[in-house]
């Protein structure tokens, strides 16, 4: 009776999460298999999906057919976008160009910042990290003026500047590394320490070897979270040509929903590679960081 009752609590599990996997996966699906259907199709599936009333507003106004496996497979979206559009690739690279730094900027001031934490204690230590946890449970609307009055005062504003420099000193990380790096035993540092190894020597040959796997999590959350903004880019950078892709796909008219979809899928890849490579590092990054209290 009792094997009965776990086969069926386990089914029954089973069951659930595959429904939540199958929800979670079908936009995905979705927007990659219409990028490959030929516009006529997407406008038998979804016809005229935005319609502007007279009121300004737009609403959708006929039944949308959701088709998964298009009848005629066409490349003539990503054409456009590769060869006939090049103003996307454009928008792409000025993604990487503003996400790659803010990485490795982050990353690094995190590290640092997160043995500061980790290794002196103290009531202003304390109070800095309070601080700092506060920051990070605030979201970013709440800080985005402050940051445009800073840009402005700093005469960095519509440049890519005042995007990396808020993003390179983010708190996510540092709280994340930090917790991460109190679980370190201490025996390892005064063993360190008693064969004459400097504070440079501790840090990049006993904490960072061992925080790999933390780094490579926050690396991962640090690049969807950055590769996905549309509010920093949209405020602080006036000049379209600078804007990252993010925030071009919103400009794409009802009358391109196939090169919508071409679009999203390509800018889907580089979140998708790096979050398939590293899913084990993220996974016990983030199980390691909060096993630990304090």
């Amino acid at each position: 009776m009792k094997r009965a009752k776990h086969l069926f609590r386990r089914a029954f599990m089973t069951l659930v999460a595959a429904l939540f996997a199958i929800s979670f996966l079908m936009p995905t699906v979705l927007t990659i298999s219409n990028s490959f259907m030929t516009q006529s199709e997407i406008n038998s599936n979804y016809g005229s999906v935005f319609t502007a009333a007279k009121d300004g507003k737009t609403y959708i106004s006929e039944a949308v057919n959701l088709k998964f496996i298009p009848d005629k497979v066409t490349f003539s979206q990503y054409i456009t976008t590769f060869i006939k559009s090049p103003e996307y690739l454009l928008k792409f690279w000025n993604s990487v160009i503003l996400v790659v730094p803010i990485v490795l900027l982050q990353v690094g001031v995190a590290a640092v910042a997160a043995y500061g934490f980790s290794r002196w204690r103290g009531k202003v230590r304390d109070s800095i990290f309070f601080f700092y946890v506060i920051l990070m449970l605030m979201p970013y609307q709440v800080t985005l003026v402050p940051n445009y009055l800073v840009s402005d005062f700093l005469g960095i504003l519509n440049t890519r500047w005042a995007i990396i420099f808020p993003g390179a000193f983010a708190p996510f990380s540092v709280f994340l590394l930090t917790k991460f790096m109190r679980r370190i035993p201490v025996s390892q540092i005064e063993a360190a320490k008693l064969d004459g190894s400097s504070e440079w020597q501790i840090f990049t040959r006993i904490y960072l070897p061992q925080c790999r796997s933390a780094l490579y999590s926050i690396a991962i959350l640090v690049f969807i979270d950055y590769w996905n903004m549309v509010e920093q880019p949209l405020i602080l950078l006036k000049d379209a040509e600078m804007q990252p892709l993010s925030v071009y796909l919103s400009t794409i008219n009802s009358g391109e929903i196939g090169l919508a979809f071409a679009v999203a899928t390509i800018y889907m890849i580089p979140s998708l590679l790096l979050f398939l490579h590293g899913e084990e590092y993220l996974v016990e990054g983030i199980a390691q960081s909060g096993s630990v209290k304090g």
